[in-house]
């Protein structure tokens, strides 16, 4: 039964379905110190409960908007929120460490909602229409994840843990039921089959890359297993490209990552991905650190989620400035806009940071920057390739995000391991040690704005549909002030 709900309609429930996979992500973050206790496990083992979701969700990122291009986005979305709300029911029921660890799997599904539901929108949607919605969406996203941790630490100092997990799962089926009812499957089907070799070589060669990645600081960087898994890393996703650029129907289309604007895009993506988790590692530490350590504001864990969470609502606040910005002067100055502002929110607050008022300023300007950076690279990303390959090439775009923050996780778990200093029978980071993620979260910025800056100015467009920027542009500059409500109404 065709569907064919307004507009608005669309853009907001794909908005807030785009919210969950976000808000899985940061939610169990906050549990990762009790879940060797919660779930009767060595910390070792209990790491997983974390590690597995950014690894199945750069896994299916790209396979999830490959099936959306070919056997329809709607479809493939709803069967990726039924395995979300799968994995969620099993965490609510389990207090075992490997069921846990399944259903946490499950979940990291939930990362192939985004790059099908920035399909559906540049299907669907009307050209003046396509800007301001996925700037909404690529919001949304950054709400998702600030919204984690406050949630996930409320919950834990006033309910059963595995409450969190059944909110999730309630979320999830209100999802799935608003999209089956207001989201129509998409027009557009690219030709071809589903690359099943393909599928099965990226998804080894991301393990074999993640892993020692997410696990060298545990394992020993120079140790033989981080060493043999980096080099098993090489070798596979060699072979995987090879085989992509020799097949007739491939699950990436190199070819077309391999176009200036999306190349670009794409290692921006990865050093913007870097900055932006290094924000959500550091602050939380020093904002809990007792104040003895002499930087540390001794907040709860709700309260530090909270001063956190301020840079996703930013970023939905600026949704209107960052589709203006967008529509008037390209995607690529907003993405280096967005870098910029980024760095400036390192350089405060290693220049001020007296207060809990200071950590909420950087917050606020990493999350501006956050915000208008992925906005723009989601726009880049959709006006540069075939209309048929949209939700795929949002996909890769989305894993390169994910390779970012794992990268930074291991990146900045070395500094801060060098840098400690002893309170009374506890270890903790030393200033010296924040001081450090900060100048690398400063340069993972400049590093993004480089690659932005190397964007043409000129963006091709893939033609079709997808060829709408000067309509766009005009509608938004003739708006006068627009806020969220007129993005949903158009």
């Amino acid at each position: 039964m065709k569907r064919s709900g307004s507009p608005s309609a669309m853009v907001a429930v794909l908005s807030l379905t785009s919210l969950l996979p976000t808000l899985l992500q940061t939610l169990a973050i906050p549990l990762i110190p009790n879940f060797p206790v919660l779930l009767n496990a060595s910390p070792t083992d209990a790491s997983w409960v974390v590690t597995i979701t950014p690894l199945t969700g750069a896994i299916v990122t790209p396979v999830s908007g490959r099936l959306g291009d070919l056997f329809g986005k709607r479809r493939v979305l709803l069967l990726t929120l039924a395995a979300v709300i799968t994995g969620t029911v099993i965490s609510a029921l389990t207090s075992s460490l490997w069921p846990m660890v399944i259903g946490r799997g499950l979940q990291g599904l939930g990362m192939g909602v985004i790059p099908l539901a920035f399909g559906l929108l540049r299907d669907q949607l009307p050209p003046s229409r396509i800007g301001g919605a996925i700037t909404l969406l690529s919001a949304t996203l950054g709400l998702g994840g600030a919204m984690g941790m406050p949630l996930a630490g409320l919950t834990a100092e006033h309910f059963n843990w595995h409450v969190l997990f059944w909110g999730s799962a309630g979320l999830g089926l209100l999802c799935a039921l608003l999209t089956a009812l207001v989201v129509p499957e998409s027009p557009q089907h690219a030709e071809g089959r589903f690359d099943v070799v393909g599928t099965i070589g990226l998804t080894v060669g991301l393990i074999v890359l993640l892993l020692p990645i997410v696990n060298g600081g545990q394992w020993g960087w120079g140790s033989t297993r981080t060493l043999g898994f980096g080099a098993a890393a090489i070798v596979v996703l060699l072979a995987w490209a090879r085989y992509q650029l020799r097949v007739g129907s491939p699950l990436v289309d190199l070819r077309v990552s391999a176009r200036r604007p999306v190349l670009m895009a794409n290692l921006a993506t990865v050093a913007m991905g870097f900055a932006i988790f290094a924000m959500l590692f550091a602050f939380p530490q020093i904002l809990q650190a007792p104040t003895a350590t002499g930087y540390g504001f001794g907040q709860s864990l709700v309260r530090s989620g909270l001063v956190v969470a301020t840079n996703g609502v930013v970023a939905l606040l600026l949704t209107p400035v960052a589709a203006r910005l967008i529509a008037r002067y390209g995607a690529r100055l907003a993405m280096m806009l967005g870098a910029i502002l980024i760095a400036a929110g390192y350089v405060f607050v290693m220049l001020w940071t007296d207060s809990v008022i200071d950590i909420v300023v950087a917050s606020s300007l990493i999350g501006a920057g956050a915000g208008i950076s992925v906005a723009a690279t989601s726009n880049l990303i959709t006006d540069a390739v075939p209309v048929t390959d949209t939700a795929s090439a949002n996909g890769v775009n989305a894993l390169m995000r994910s390779v970012g923050s794992a990268t930074s996780t291991a990146v900045l778990t070395v500094v801060l391991a060098h840098a400690t200093i002893s309170l009374g029978s506890a270890t903790l980071p030393a200033a010296e040690g924040f001081r450090t993620t900060f100048i690398v979260g400063a340069a993972a910025a400049i590093v993004g704005l480089l690659f932005s800056a190397l964007i043409p100015t000129r963006t091709p467009m893939s033609g079709g549909p997808a060829q709408r920027p000067p309509a766009r542009r005009r509608v938004v500059r003739n708006q006068g002030d627009p806020d969220v409500r007129d993005i949903l109404a158009g």
